[in-house]
């Protein structure tokens, strides 16, 4: 095993132990570093894997922190590069209906989960995505207008991820996913076509770019009967 595999490993478990204060950076490179016996090079190197994995993000002026949501035991980490519907489903047409598109400013709850302070304005979106003009999912997704700037109507009606990768030239590294099951509200019914005591499949994902840094914060509620989700999990 590498020097820096190593320190990784420690490092991951102290985050997952809650070694760290989860609202206060990390320890510096060169502090780490001295700690572990190291170089700067070798601890960014540990440092960076982390980071890749979905567990830290780096915030310009302000150190390195964990990335909350990891605390939660109940997250999937995963790191498929080619998220979003669009790029999930490429054999079919994809289509939206835009139901709600404001910028506002964040509840605690949001901004927590974007790191980011509650006077930083966010994007609220809710879509309705169709797949061959089916209704097929219902997406409410916050993102910082800041990092990801420029979204417009034109583009929730095409691909928000294709726009991020493509014209933003911005690198998407993975998410931590949450699923479970609700009863249908409203939306889902209006919109969805669920029956009122329907089971829905929600899917509450926080998207980190690939350094670390979280975009989105989003629940996706799928139909019972139009939606699979297959997971592996890999030993690291």
């Amino acid at each position: 095993m590498n020097k820096y595999e190593s320190i990784a490993n420690e490092m991951r478990r102290r985050i997952k132990e809650g070694y760290y204060p989860i609202d206060q950076p990390i320890p510096d490179e060169l502090s780490l570093a001295e700690e572990f016996g190291s170089s700067r090079m070798t601890m960014r190197k540990a440092l960076d894997l982390l980071v890749s994995e979905g567990l830290l993000f780096r915030k310009r002026g302000h150190g390195t922190f964990i990335i909350q949501t990891y605390k939660n035991q109940t997250l999937n980490v995963i790191s498929d590069e080619s998220l979003g519907l669009s790029n999930l489903v490429k054999d079919k047409p994809v289509s939206s209906k835009i139901i709600q598109f404001t910028i506002g400013f964040p509840s605690e709850e949001v901004a927590g989960h974007l790191a980011i302070g509650t006077q930083e304005p966010v994007y609220h979106i809710i879509r309705l995505r169709m797949v061959d003009h089916e209704p097929y999912v219902m997406e409410e997704t916050y993102m910082p207008s800041n990092l990801i700037p420029g979204i417009t109507e034109d583009i929730l009606n095409a691909s928000i991820y294709n726009y991020i990768q493509q014209d933003l030239d911005l690198k998407v590294g993975g998410a931590h996913r949450t699923i479970m099951a609700d009863k249908s509200n409203e939306l889902d019914q209006m919109y969805l076509g669920c029956k009122k005591n329907d089971p829905i499949l929600q899917v509450v994902q926080v998207g980190f770019l690939n350094n670390g840094v979280p975009f989105e914060y989003s629940f996706s509620r799928h139909r019972y009967d139009k939606f699979v989700f297959t997971s592996v999990s890999v030993k690291k």
